[in-house]
């Protein structure tokens, strides 16, 4: 839940910059600006997907770990 919670965090973070970033451009050269929402809804869910994967990753390797062996380590 952590690394999902964090990576559509960052993706929403990475969304938002990069529109006013887009936004500060298009003003200042005088461009048009185009925004498509399937494609920032596609980015946020690949974020999300990201997160996922990487967080079930450790999280099953742990699980199947014998609580005496990984506290051995700490």
């Amino acid at each position: 839940m952590e690394a999902l919670t964090l990576s559509v965090a960052g993706g929403l973070f990475g969304v938002a910059f990069g529109l006013a970033l887009a936004g500060n451009l298009a003003s200042q050269f005088d461009w048009p600006m185009l925004v498509r929402p399937d494609i920032i809804v596609l980015s946020v869910g690949f974020s999300a997907f990201v997160g996922i994967a990487f967080g079930l990753y450790p999280a099953r390797k742990a699980s199947l770990l014998d609580p005496i062996e990984a506290l051995h380590y700490e």
